[in-house]
């Protein structure tokens, strides 16, 4: 034995080579991967694809007009439905095509409630037809018929689609004050409109371009005396 070795620790001597685990151990770790494997997969099938985690309740908010059984059949949500896997994209465009909605929002609330929220157009003015009073919104949608105009809402007037789009972009330009005086709007030719307004007063308005400085010059010229004001090319307003 040399001096060297001599040295070494006693313990260290004798230590042995280290061995990797049996065989049946490797198994049996395998095993084990394989059941994890197994158990994420089929837990993730059962949440996502089975009715483990279905639909229990659809609630709505937002409706005024619209019932909320009526946004529920839009929805075509059905009791029971996997609610992970729900595809909330697709349901909101079913919802949208009801007239009455302008957007609606999708949300899922685990475990089991889906919540649609709705916002509804609001109309900006009316058109009178022998069908009734048909609602514009400030897109110039008609989305929906009523047998009466709501009070206070602006008419329009032998409109053509172009004019209409027009009047449309006019009136939600309008300051408040300004569109509350408004009674109706119509064409005089093309997209000229005329504002027939409260008091008797007409006002020339020319084309939608411009509206707010057309607005802004028409609020000083309505403190004139005057039956009709015309703001056609703002920077020569006149009354008469």
């Amino acid at each position: 034995m040399s001096a060297t070795t001599a040295r070494r620790p006693r313990a260290q001597q004798r230590r042995k080579p280290s061995r990797g685990p049996d065989r049946a151990t490797v198994l049996r770790r395998r095993a084990v991967a394989v059941m994890s494997v197994v158990t994420v997969v089929v837990l993730g099938y059962a949440l996502w694809f089975t009715s483990l985690v279905g639909v229990g309740e659809v609630a709505v908010e937002g409706n005024v007009e619209l019932t909320a059984e009526q946004v529920r059949v839009a929805a075509e949500v059905g009791a029971g439905e996997p609610i992970l896997s729900l595809d909330t994209g697709a349901v909101a465009a079913k919802v949208r095509e009801l007239p009455r909605v302008a957007d609606v929002e999708v949300s899922r609330s685990l475990p089991g409630t889906v919540l649609l929220k709705v916002t509804e157009r609001t109309p900006v003015a009316v058109v009178q037809a022998d069908d009734g009073a048909h609602l514009v919104d400030r897109t110039g949608k008609d989305y929906a018929t009523t047998s009466a105009a709501p009070a206070g809402l602006p008419v329009l007037e032998g409109t053509g689609e172009e004019a209409l789009a027009s009047a449309v972009s006019v009136l939600v330009q309008l300051p408040d004050d300004l569109r509350r005086e408004v009674l109706s709007v119509g064409s005089s030719g093309g997209t000229d409109l005329v504002l027939q307004m409260s008091a008797g007063r007409e006002v020339r308005w020319g084309s939608a371009q411009d509206t707010p400085r057309k607005a802004a010059v028409l609020d000083v010229l309505l403190t004139r005396e005057g039956k009709v004001y015309d703001v056609t090319s703002p920077e020569l307003p006149t009354v008469s």
